[in-house]
């Protein structure tokens, strides 16, 4: 997919939140022809609103505020094109590539992902894409299916893998998540593949026992090649809007989340979740999802992000 295509997917997946969010600050704007107290609570009230997460929003605010003050601008009609820069400001604690390809991380090889997250946030769908990306890039791609309490995850996970043209290892419904994850990375050492990427279960976040089986997923790993897992990316449903910040916190204090999968971006009003979530917790979103299909999975830009957001305006940015 080239960058093109790839813009058009993010902005045509932005729509909801650009609309809901974006469109009212347009709005604000053309209402009134002095930045003031009034109007910038009312931009504080539209961002709260769009998820961008309360510490953020503040951080926006103030800055604005300062700027406002020493640039001495008070026309309205800079208002946008400050809260693009300060969006864009907030963004800057991810590490991204900024490319619309999606590369494997230089590093030893096979590099290992394990993949967390709770039932129903597109998972299964996301390991699929992921596993997709790396092998069309010409990698050796094997997936571990870990989720062994549903019988029907490691069904799904065949069918993406099928679709990726990647192999699975998958074992009995029931058994010990560890056990598969650590012979799934047995077979990808001796197959000499490139990437393995490794499911587990996604009972809810607040279960103890879910948070020592991933604890255990990962010594494991590890103890068979140590350094492993390389990677470990939490799948985040961008509808939740904030419960996805608890969730991040779960997890990491459990796994040390290092990235962040965002999916169904293209379904919520809440694309300002991806603020919060890189200005509050300083995790790094490495991937969105704009749609269902296999190539569907793409790179976070922050700055595509920032210009697909303020599609339309008309104000030079």
């Amino acid at each position: 997919m080239g960058f093109g295509d790839a813009f058009k997917k993010l902005k045509d997946g932005l729509t909801k939140t650009r609309d809901t969010l974006f469109n009212k600050v347009a709005a604000l704007v053309s209402s009134k022809s002095v930045i003031d107290d009034d109007m910038l609570e009312r931009l504080e009230e539209i961002l709260i609103s769009g998820d961008v997460g309360v510490d953020t929003t503040m951080v926006i605010l103030e800055n604005i505020k300062k700027r406002v003050k020493v640039e001495k601008i008070e026309s309205s009609d800079h208002l946008i094109q400050f809260l693009k820069e300060e969006i864009a400001g907030a963004l800057q604690g991810t590490e991204n590539s900024e490319a619309s390809e999606i590369l494997l991380p230089v590093g030893p090889r096979p590099y290992v992902v394990m993949v967390v997250g709770v039932n129903g946030v597109g998972k299964t769908t996301s390991i699929g894409k992921l596993a997709n990306a790396y092998r069309e890039q010409g990698h050796k791609v094997i997936v571990g299916a870990a989720d062994t309490y549903r019988a029907a995850a490691n069904e799904q996970l065949e069918i993406w893998a099928q679709r990726a043209g990647v192999d699975i290892i998958r074992q009995a419904h029931g058994a010990d998540p560890a056990a598969v994850a650590f012979d799934s990375l047995s077979s990808a050492i001796s197959k000499k593949a490139d990437v393995v990427i490794i499911d587990t279960a996604g009972r809810l976040h607040t279960k103890i026992n879910l948070m020592e089986e991933l604890k255990k997923i990962r010594r494991v790993l590890d103890k068979r090649l140590p350094g492993a897992p390389h990677e470990v990316l939490l799948v985040l449903d961008a509808t939740t809007g904030q419960n996805a910040l608890q969730q991040v916190k779960q997890f990491s204090s459990a796994v040390e989340v290092t990235g962040i999968i965002l999916t169904k971006l293209d379904g919520t009003a809440k694309g300002g979740i991806v603020l919060a979530i890189s200005n509050e917790l300083k995790v790094p979103v490495r991937f969105i999802g704009v749609g269902e299909q296999i190539d569907d999975l793409q790179v976070f830009d922050r700055k595509a992000f920032v210009d697909a957001l303020f599609e339309g305006f008309s104000q030079s940015v």
